[in-house]
């Protein structure tokens, strides 16, 4: 009479155990293997966004300035000459531009300190999608225009997309801010620095943070994330209107002014 072997009645031999222990190590290593593999991904899209990817962006941003200020430069006709002997004036006043459309380019903004080939476009209205992510620096809807009485107020980035305002906590007192439109260049000068919670709207008020003033001077706010990477707070950077520089006049010294 045959004996009846463990592997006959239930398939639990040493044997069978192993191999489905090895089935089991299998499927635990493809699931784990997966794991780090999409761990991976994610990091070097992390890596990509945060950084490769802003150098890219800001090459890009900076490229595109440039060629829109080259294109200007090409386009302009200078007026007939001043007659032989009558001096330049030694104040000009500003060339005050309409408020641009939604997405509207209508200037480039360049700040020395932020590097000499920092030359980022701005564009009518602040929000993502039209604005601040194809194009740079949006401009807040009603709000003064460069040069004009009351406050120039705009927006960007400090991470991602370029970063146009990544190094706006490193203004110093002074240090010029100049934006180019086709007529020429408008030179502000950074004074102050602050952090206010992100429903703190009254920094781009006329004079900011001055409910109910009437504006007499020129201002410009430049508003941007804070701290990095988080939507906690605003940094707010305010400068005061210097000069408006003509463009038969050629660059202005501002633009030379060593960081």
């Amino acid at each position: 009479m045959a004996q009846t072997t463990t592997a006959d009645a239930g398939g639990t031999s040493p044997r069978g155990v192993r191999r489905r222990q090895r089935r089991r190590a299998s499927v635990a290593g493809v699931i784990g293997e997966l794991l780090v593999t999409a761990g991976v991904i994610t990091l070097l899209y992390v890596v990509w966004q945060l950084w490769v990817g802003d150098m890219i962006y800001g090459a890009q941003r900076n490229a595109t300035g440039n060629e829109l200020t080259h294109s200007w430069a090409q386009e302009y006709e200078p007026p007939i000459e001043r007659p032989e002997g009558e001096p330049a004036p030694d104040v000009v006043d500003p060339v005050i531009l309409p408020e641009p459309a939604d997405a509207e380019v209508f200037g480039v903004m360049r700040i020395p300190r932020f590097g000499e080939d920092y030359a980022v476009e701005v564009a009518g209205g602040v929000t993502r999608a039209n604005t601040l992510d194809p194009i740079g620096i949006g401009h807040y809807p009603g709000s003064a225009m460069p040069g004009e009485i009351g406050n120039f107020a705009v927006a960007a980035h400090r991470t991602t997309w370029g970063k146009p305002f990544n190094r706006i906590a490193e203004l110093q007192i002074g240090d010029p801010i100049v934006v180019e439109t086709p007529d020429g260049w408008y030179t502000y000068r950074f004074r102050t620095l602050e952090y206010v919670t992100p429903d703190q709207v009254d920094v781009l008020l006329p004079v900011p943070q001055r409910e109910g003033v009437e504006a007499t001077s020129q201002y410009i706010t430049l508003t941007s994330c804070s701290p990095m990477y988080s939507l906690a707070e605003r940094i707010v950077a305010y400068g005061v209107f210097d000069s408006f520089t003509p463009r038969e006049a050629g660059l202005p010294d501002s633009l030379s002014e060593v960081a």
